[in-house]
């Protein structure tokens, strides 16, 4: 077994779609739609302005685990300078292949694909299985936080 690396290209992206399905069915989602369409239609307009990037791990051809970070801005503060977010996803990895550092090296390349676009803070709402791997990465828990749903 050898994993290798690489950024998401539309070849994958139907492959990435249904892992990141379930990962939203491990973490517990209703699935009350068909989220497919809008997934698609989410990562191709986001992936052509930029706006979206992942990385992927591959074992062979087969694709292993994943990871989304999309790009956001909103006015500057001080926690934030450059008002640009980096909002992380798409954290996921088939079980056969947890516990061998491949989240640990996806998260680091979306960071730095972070860090690139200029990004002065990253976000994600963790899973109870991910809050171990962020906090071992350096996150800390914002306790403002807040949503209102529509």
């Amino acid at each position: 077994m050898e994993i290798t690396y690489k950024r998401l290209t539309e070849k994958e992206l139907d492959t990435f779609i249904v892992m990141r399905i379930n990962q939203l069915r491990e973490e517990g989602a209703k699935e009350d739609i068909d989220i497919q369409p809008s997934l698609k239609d989410y990562y191709n307009r986001h992936m052509a302005d930029d706006t979206f990037v992942s990385w992927i791990a591959l074992d062979g051809n087969k694709i292993i685990g994943t990871s989304g970070m999309s790009f956001v801005e909103k006015p500057p503060y001080f926690g934030c300078p450059t008002g640009k977010i980096g909002l992380l996803s798409s954290m996921f990895t088939n079980p056969s292949y947890r516990r061998m550092g491949i989240a640990k090296e996806l998260l680091k390349r979306v960071i730095e694909e972070a860090r690139k676009y200029g990004c002065a803070t990253v976000q994600i709402t963790a899973s109870d299985m991910g809050v171990k791997l962020y906090t071992a990465y350096g996150f800390t828990h914002n306790r403002n936080f807040m949503q209102y749903k529509l």
